[in-house]
């Protein structure tokens, strides 16, 4: 793993290298260095690890999906997608890997790279992916664009109802939970509608992930520290409450915090009473604490993974961000705001949409969400700008399900027999033909299925895909291997 950047590298732009082959990383970290201040992991873990180090977020991650410890399958690519955009939704992810079939393409679009590039690929090439994914990072944070990303466009019962709860809780001094799906928009919500549109706009609005920072490290940069609190810590520091004064400190991630960390964050929200780490002086916070999740925060309450009494004074005014499958024809005023705003910052003719497309398009369930639209209309307007786009170039870009790969087993009886007669009814109608057949590659290219989707369903992560299928994380990553293998 390459050393942090210095200072003298802050000028470039920040790219994030993960692959698990040494030479691909050393050649490409060298080839690009011209252009990017290079960091380098060779694995998921590592590169989380790495990523709450550094002194700033990456602008871009270039990942491989066949990472350790199955650098066969792309799960663990899948699973890094979603995680670093967990932890800086800012960043552009561009995928280069050798798992380069249509379907593992679709899935990491989905899951928020916004391209996805085959190996072999020649440096100079890969450059230009790069340049443009930053181009189009910089045009969704600049002056217009930044409204691009908002998700509260529209006019679907969905935005309504989510209109009327920010209407009644805006001015609140109260403390607010946002609760949605990854890529829903919840960042902007706190920013634009709970803060800037407030009475606090003049105030600061300080944003926190949770997830993105260690642990032990989580107490003194949200409280601060003293000298010496901890080994070095050569100087005293405000921590985020301090520095949000009378505006908002927003946290995002707010189920990650470390239990320990919860019992003190309840006290802020009930007198504002907080100390620095390693002081005993009361210090009182004056700022609104607006949290976000995208977990079932009762759930973690039953699992014992968050306090019980946090979550009620959190909840007090909860807030839901509607997922984009709930908000039916806001989908084409969201494409037309979109593709209208990267075409101008991009001076392109925006692209058109056929009627079949125009039909696929409202029928998508966008499982990534507003994320996943605008790295779409991204997407399009590079390829096709000025074009219009017909079904099949539309689809090539949504995360379709594939073929069923066991049609063996029917799921369902319309004449109304149990599913165990209709399995024995189809396995007979089967066996009758006297065909070659083997029952261990049937059962085989079931279970493969059934993985398939649990992993599909859960965005790569192994732990919940287990959950999914009712078994233990350790018989599913075995099971994943001996499918590899025999596949």
């Amino acid at each position: 793993m390459r050393s942090l950047p210095n200072h003298s590298s802050l000028d470039k732009p920040l790219l994030l290298l993960v692959d698990d082959d040494p030479l691909i990383c050393d050649g490409l970290s060298l080839a690009l260095s011209g252009r990017f201040e290079v960091v380098t992991s060779h694995a998921r873990a590592s590169c989380l690890q790495l990523l709450r180090q550094l002194r700033r977020a990456p602008d871009l991650a270039l990942i491989d999906l066949g990472l350790p410890p199955l650098p066969h399958r792309p799960d663990e690519g899948f699973a890094l997608i979603a995680e670093l955009l967990r932890l800086s939704p800012g960043m552009r992810i561009v995928v280069l890997s050798g798992q380069s079939d249509e379907g593992n393409a679709r899935h990491a679009r989905t899951l928020g790279a916004a391209e996805f590039v085959g190996k072999p690929c020649h440096p100079a090439e890969l450059q230009q992916v790069l340049e443009r994914a930053l181009a189009f990072q910089s045009l969704a944070g600049a002056g217009g664009a930044g409204d691009a990303v908002s998700p509260l466009i529209g006019n679907s019962p969905a935005i309504q109802k989510l209109w009327v709860q920010l209407r009644q809780y805006a001015e609140l001094p109260f403390p607010v939970l946002i609760e949605g799906e990854s890529g829903s928009g919840k960042e902007i919500i706190a920013a634009r509608c709970l803060h800037h549109d407030t009475r606090r706009r003049h105030r600061p609005f300080l944003a926190l992930n949770c997830a993105a920072i260690s642990p032990n490290l989580v107490e003194a940069t949200l409280f601060g520290y003293a000298r010496g609190a901890f080994t070095g810590a050569v100087t005293s520091k405000p921590g985020y409450f301090e520095d949000a004064g009378e505006g908002t400190l927003f946290l995002d991630e707010i189920g990650e915090l470390p239990l320990e960390v919860q019992a003190k964050l309840l006290r802020v929200l009930e007198n504002g009473d907080y100390q620095r780490l390693g002081e005993t002086q009361r210090r009182v916070s004056q700022a609104r604490i607006i949290a976000a999740t995208n977990r079932d925060l009762r759930k973690e309450v039953k699992s014992g993974r968050f306090r019980a009494d946090l979550y009620h004074r959190l909840s007090v005014c909860s807030i839901s961000a509607p997922p984009l499958r709930e908000m039916g024809d806001d989908k084409i005023v969201l494409l037309d705001h979109f593709r209208r705003v990267y075409a101008e910052q991009a001076q392109q003719e925006a692209f058109a949409l056929s009627e079949q497309a125009t039909t696929r398009w409202l029928d998508y369930d966008f499982p990534g969400n507003v994320r996943e639209l605008r790295n779409i209309v991204i997407r399009l307007t590079s390829k096709y700008a000025g074009q219009v786009v017909d079904l099949a170039r539309l689809e090539s870009e949504l995360d379709l399900p594939d073929e069923p790969l066991a049609s063996g087993l029917p799921p369902s009886s319309a004449s109304g027999e149990t599913a165990s007669e209709a399995i024995v009814a189809t396995a007979t109608q089967r066996l009758r033909q006297r065909e070659p057949f083997s029952l261990d590659r049937l059962l085989a290219a079931t279970e493969r299925g059934y993985i398939e989707a649990a992993l599909k369903l859960a965005h790569g992560n192994v732990s919940q895909a287990a959950r999914l299928l009712g078994l233990h994380r350790t018989t599913l990553y075995n099971r994943m291997e001996s499918s590899a293998r025999e596949g």
